[in-house]
């Protein structure tokens, strides 16, 4: 029998991810820990799929527009996929279920959490409204990083900060991304976020899910509410008071880490 709740949740969580490439793991996480009492490596294990289904119906959405700039997304998937499968051969040895593991995990989960926060809320208020288009001829340009090393560095970074927790994919992601592209629009910055994090969330969450650390039948359900609402999201993305969205998610991320990190 579906648990409702489950569904709502996952809709709620893939509607907001659609709007502002935000909020996979730094939502679905501490409400799957907090909310539904799941343990913290079930969560995380199950939340990396969640992430990986979730965006790649987002991705696919936005391919539709052409939005998806898919040389910044081979870039960032160069440094992440490698740093993922070195994570996880370390989670292997260590023991996912270990009280160290676990220990770990929500640490390093409540600090990527308040990173999370921070990213968004300085975006939200002090960061320069991008334009939300440029010319196609310049978009070759806009496509260049500051140096070509930059983000495969960044992938590797978030890479190893997503397998161990499920978060950073997200805000830390758009927040690196508005940096070494600066010259890229807002919806191809957030197209970028959700798509490069399809390969990365979907190797990490299988090996998790070697591991043991999958919970399927509560994917399912998220899946069921979060596929309608990225689509929904993806749709509305053009319109939506980015300002005010990431301020109230700030807030929100940064009250979770803090609880996390007493947890």
């Amino acid at each position: 029998m579906p648990d409702i709740a489950f569904i709502l949740a996952g809709f709620a969580v893939g509607l907001i991810v659609g709007l502002t490439g935000v909020g996979g793991g730094s939502l679905m996480t501490p409400i799957l820990i907090f909310f539904f009492g799941v343990k913290p490596h079930l969560a995380i294990g199950t939340d990396l799929l969640f992430a990986a289904f979730t965006k790649m119906g987002g991705t696919v959405s936005l391919a539709r527009q052409r939005l998806v700039p898919w040389r910044v997304v081979g870039q960032l998937c160069a440094g992440s996929i490698p740093a993922a499968l070195l994570t996880l051969a370390a989670l292997q040895k260590l023991g996912p279920a270990s009280a160290f593991a676990q220990s770990l995990m929500t640490t390093t989960l409540g600090v990527a959490l308040l990173l999370t926060a921070a990213a968004m809320f300085y975006k939200a208020a002090r960061g320069k409204q991008l334009p939300r288009h440029v010319p196609e001829g310049q978009m070759h340009n806009a496509m260049r990083a500051r140096h070509w090393s930059l983000p495969v560095l960044f992938g590797a970074v978030i890479g190893s900060l997503v397998t161990l927790t499920s978060v950073g994919a997200g805000a830390i992601g758009v927040s690196v991304l508005l940096l070494l592209f600066p010259l890229l629009p807002l919806p191809r910055i957030v197209a970028a976020d959700i798509a490069y994090a399809v390969p990365l969330t979907l190797v990490a969450g299988l090996g998790h899910a070697s591991l043991g650390s999958v919970d399927w039948p509560l994917l399912v359900q998220l899946l069921a509410g979060s596929l309608p609402g990225i689509w929904l999201g993806t749709r509305l993305m053009r319109h939506t008071p980015e300002r005010l969205v990431r301020s109230a998610l700030s807030v929100l991320l940064a009250y979770a880490g803090l609880k996390l990190m007493a947890f």
